[in-house]
């Protein structure tokens, strides 16, 4: 994956070390649209997709989760990551039934401690490699982790904003 068509997202590995100030900026975002009304937030805009408050609940685990990932990575020789389960942490963690303002903290918690991961990689670290096996089993470096995590802090603020603006 080099670009995300839908969100406009350019895997750019030049600007993997900027991404921890990023993902501290998004997860203020995050929280700011969490203390809209909790019925919005909890409300599906069809029941396929996630609502707003299970999106968010999602790229908090994703910033824990990438986080393992990283250091993982740092201590063990080209790791495989293990698949989250993203689809069953909706039900397994009831990502509907928690509350956003819970789920707001965790998440500037979640991205403070995946930036401080990440700043604390030198030159060589960034290269080190880790089997991604997520849509399918690739080695991907930690620039390339590091960049896939501010796609979905970006991508799913998009899905959240689309659905709080169209009610």
């Amino acid at each position: 994956m080099d670009a995300c068509a839908e969100c406009g997202f350019d895997y750019d590995l030049a600007r993997a070390a900027e991404v921890a100030d990023r993902a501290v900026a998004y997860a203020a975002d995050y929280a700011e649209l969490l203390a809209l009304d909790p019925s919005l937030l909890r409300r599906r805009a069809d029941p396929g997709v996630w609502s707003p408050l299970e999106y968010a609940c999602h790229v908090r685990d994703v910033l824990l989760v990438m986080r393992e990932r990283v250091l993982a990575a740092r201590r063990t020789d080209t790791p495989t990551a293990t698949p989250m389960g993203r689809d069953e942490r909706v039900d397994h963690d009831g990502y509907a039934d928690q509350r956003p303002q819970d789920v707001a903290r965790q998440l500037r918690d979640a991205a403070l401690l995946l930036a401080n991961a990440l700043n604390r990689l030198g030159e060589a670290d960034w290269e080190r490699t880790l089997v991604f096996t997520y849509p399918a089993e690739s080695l991907r470096s930690l620039r390339w982790i590091a960049l896939h995590t501010e796609h979905e802090l970006r991508h799913h603020l998009l899905d959240i904003r689309r659905q709080v603006t169209a009610r």
